[in-house]
């Protein structure tokens, strides 16, 4: 049986041809077979470049129904889908052009590379939609086993290189089954996509659900509040990062009425805070269901479809999936101890491209990956992220849990949001500060009051930082690195005893 996702999909397009599959902001729609034809000839067009099995396509474009042709073209010869952030810069795209090796570069516009390129967002010589409008749709799926690769991920790269997550079709194909399965994915839903398409969420977990249940979503090129409130009446599901409701929350326009006919709202990608999940449920009557996953493993943990969503907190691992939470040895922690999370199962990766050794580290002998994510599960087996390893501050020889002095602050009156970092300390080796997006003149005085009575001292910031906005990557994610480099003379010998809060 041929195990290529692609062919799953093409099943689900011939039954389904004549119904809506992605419909535009403009009032167009693409059917199941419209995208299966431009599939068809963007595989032809493929071929006709020498793409294959196992061959790498490297694409950085913008977010079109053609870039999701694209994606399934790749699948359908047996090639690695290599998606890349839009905004990443012409260095930062050459390294993973050395690095991944492929046999086609596909962008948005021209760009001079030492790799056959096309572009897919214009027309003329060197064009990919040119070159698939002349040749006849390919039917041709190329045989392909579970543990193929699929596609490379790569990762922020913030904290050193970036590596590629190796996903392979069995990867994608149980993961979404699951996630079907898990959140009642009806074929008369209909997503509201407003997610970038060159990460899990919004390439595999959003449209997968929609490409395997015959469903259809409205399918909106970028995030944009107006457009979100003006089709939510006509949208079941909404896949999004915790701005998402933030700044849904903060339009007017968005009432109760207007989310009347919406079963699910998903959160994911960042940290959903406890505030926006009950101001949300407050506003709308509508309980977010958040969910964790990663690059390398797709969705590990949701809250239930039916059933109590506890906010601040992942759910319990989906079906098929393990997790635990351990300490440095892999030992297993019980409930209400923080430690690594390890998952393992079905959706975990095959390993991060040409780095053999680095993979190894990453799994433990019994097959568990470690995520990298610190957590704690409760006695009802319900998992809460309280952090990043790499985000752990250990000021004074203890370990301090950003999050648990997040989840505090945050519930401050006045505070919109806030990140917690650890900065290089003279004493104490690493120091805690605050960094507050707040609506009223908040001083560190003022949080330690609070916190006075609910953490040990050493927990307690020693500075704080006000901004108008906590930095993020397109995923909605604090970037901390970019706060602690905003930091990291905070506490040099000279002004240790001088610095109030800034």
């Amino acid at each position: 049986m041929n195990a290529n996702l692609f062919a799953r999909f093409n099943i689900v397009f011939a039954a389904h041809a004549a119904e809506a599959c992605m419909r535009l902001p403009d009032g167009t729609a693409w059917t199941f077979d419209d995208l299966q034809h431009a599939t068809g000839r963007m595989a032809a067009a493929l071929r006709e470049e020498g793409v294959g099995p196992g061959d790498r396509v490297v694409v950085q474009v913008s977010k079109t129904p053609d870039a999701i042709a694209l994606y399934l073209a790749t699948l359908q010869v047996g090639g690695v889908y290599v998606p890349l952030n839009t905004d990443y810069t012409g260095s930062e795209v050459a390294y993973f052009l050395r690095d991944a090796e492929p046999s086609l570069f596909v962008v948005g516009v021209g760009s001079k590379t030492g790799v056959t390129t096309l572009t897919l967002d214009e027309y003329g010589e060197g064009s990919l939609k040119d070159l698939a409008s002349s040749v006849d749709p390919d039917r041709h799926v190329a045989e392909r086993r579970s543990e193929d690769l699929a596609a490379i991920l790569y990762t922020s790269g913030t904290t050193g290189r970036s590596k590629g997550a190796m996903l392979t079709h069995g990867n994608l194909t149980s993961n979404a089954d699951t996630l079907i399965t898990y959140w009642g994915w009806r074929p008369d839903d209909v997503l509201l996509h407003a997610l970038p398409i060159y990460h899990v969420h919004g390439l595999f977990v959003a449209t997968h659900c929609v490409l395997l249940t015959g469903s259809s979503m409205i399918f909106l090129p970028r995030f944009d509040v107006d457009a979100l409130v003006q089709h939510l009446p006509s949208s079941t599901v909404l896949m999004g990062v915790p701005t998402f409701y933030t700044r849904l929350l903060g339009s007017v326009l968005f009432t109760r009425e207007v989310t009347a006919g919406i079963r699910l709202f998903v959160s994911g990608s960042a940290p959903l805070t406890e505030q926006t999940f009950e101001a949300f449920e407050q506003r709308t009557g509508h309980r977010i269901l958040e969910r964790y996953g990663m690059s390398e493993t797709g969705m590990n943990t949701s809250n239930p479809l039916h059933g109590k969503r506890t906010a601040g907190t992942v759910g319990f691992p989906l079906p098929g999936i393990e997790a635990r939470i351990t300490n440095e040895a892999g030992g297993s922690l019980p409930p209400g101890e923080i430690g690594g999370i390890e998952v393992r199962g079905p959706n975990v990766f095959a390993g991060y491209w040409r780095m053999p050794e680095k993979t190894r580290d990453e799994f433990r002998d019994d097959g568990y990956f470690k995520t990298g994510d610190m957590g704690i599960v409760d006695a009802e087996g319900r998992y809460t992220i309280v952090g990043r390893e790499k985000d752990l501050v250990i000021s004074g020889g203890l370990n301090v849990y950003p999050k648990e002095i997040e989840l505090l602050i945050d519930a401050i009156p006045g505070v919109i949001e806030s990140a917690v970092i650890g900065v290089p300390h003279p004493d104490f080796g690493e120091a805690v500060i605050a960094v507050v997006v707040s609506d009223i003149d908040i001083e560190l005085d003022d949080v330690t009051v609070v916190l006075t009575s609910k953490l040990a001292r050493f927990k307690q910031p020693k500075r704080l930082l006000r901004v108008d906005e906590l930095p993020r990557n397109a995923m909605g994610k604090v970037q901390k690195n970019t706060l602690r480099d905003l930091c990291a003379d905070r506490f040099s010998w000279d002004t240790q005893n001088s610095e109030g809060a800034v």
